[in-house]
């Protein structure tokens, strides 16, 4: 049946658009949210000015520069800076 708001067996309820818990819970969430946000933003750049610190130690010494490392902090900034699209997305 159309509109059925009761899904059946095998079937993957829908979760619709969601909405935010009413009065002090939901602006609880959003302060936890936008205090988690801000911390993994500061992770972020403190962990490219600590690879940035190692590779100018690295270059002065002569020794090897490993790129990878960067490259993986690069990424874990792209995916924290992108994760309200990703979660979506994913939804």
């Amino acid at each position: 049946m159309v509109g059925d708001p009761t899904p059946g067996p095998g079937t993957v309820p829908d979760p619709g658009g969601g909405q935010m818990p009413p009065g002090v819970i939901g602006e609880r969430v959003l302060l936890i949210l936008k205090w988690v946000a801000a911390g993994a933003t500061a992770c972020c750049v403190g962990g490219v000015l600590y690879i940035a610190g190692k590779m100018a130690i690295a270059h002065r010494r002569g020794d090897e520069i490993e790129l990878a490392s960067l490259g993986r902090v690069l990424f874990a900034c792209l995916l924290i800076s992108s994760a309200t699209a990703i979660v979506t997305a994913l939804i």
